[in-house]
């Protein structure tokens, strides 16, 4: 009988490499991942035994993967939803996102959140009304927040950025360097496709913008004109 994906999972663990993981995710008292528990295993190891079970593993498989303390665990319920979601018909790909928003608290690091939000939420929205991003804008938990910038890059994919302008503008005041980061990745993402629209956006809003999240934005420039926005 071939063993679940949890059983499998919870076979490679490592607890050597998972104090280096745990430290590498700040999970000490006061940091953003305080409490989080990991096993040790690496990006790939989850990505393979995922794509081996992905089709077999169903909805309250994922929920306890979901609901489970260890980081791994919860990381690979992410990435089965993110296998199973292209395969999906419409109405499934509707319980699939409605699954990602019930369980968002779950999704409470900055990995987990990278992994799966515009893979999910961001293709489902891609036609969509996508006033959901604005609602998790207005969450005041970080990582909810993180899935609403995040979300964005399927639409920057698309050539449509009015969505990442208007969320990088609302969190250029946001106290926690992981949203200048994701908001600063958005925007280099939209500066690789269309500079002149990047350049626009900064103009307008550099005397306000966090230094990280310029330093992100900005990195695939060439140096001069990299240099000229740090300057001023």
């Amino acid at each position: 009988m071939k063993i679940s994906l949890k059983q499998a999972l919870l076979q490679l663990k490592n607890p050597e490499r998972a104090i280096q993981t745990a430290r590498f995710f700040k999970t000490g008292k006061g940091e953003y991942g305080e409490g989080d528990v990991f096993i040790g295993l690496s990006n790939p190891q989850v990505q393979a035994l995922v794509k081996e079970h992905w089709k077999y593993t169903n909805m309250a498989n994922v929920q306890e993967l979901i609901n489970d303390k260890i980081h791994e665990l919860r990381f690979a319920a992410l990435l089965v939803l993110v296998a199973q979601f292209p395969k999906s018909s419409p109405i499934q790909q509707q319980g699939i996102i409605e699954f990602y928003l019930k369980n968002i608290r779950q999704i409470n690091n900055w990995d987990l959140v990278d992994c799966s939000a515009y893979k999910l939420l961001g293709k489902f929205l891609l036609h969509k009304d996508r006033q959901i991003l604005y609602d998790l804008a207005e969450s005041g938990h970080l990582w909810s927040e993180r899935v609403a910038v995040v979300s964005c890059f399927e639409f920057i994919r698309n050539g449509q950025f009015s969505d990442i302008f208007k969320l990088s503008e609302k969190f250029l005041s946001h106290k926690h360097d992981l949203m200048h980061k994701a908001c600063g990745w958005m925007l280099r993402e939209v500066g690789k496709r269309d500079e002149l629209a990047l350049e626009e956006f900064l103009d307008e809003h550099l005397q306000k913008m966090p230094r990280t999240l310029l330093r992100y934005a900005i990195e695939r420039m060439e140096e001069k004109k990299r240099l000229g926005y740090l300057r001023k």
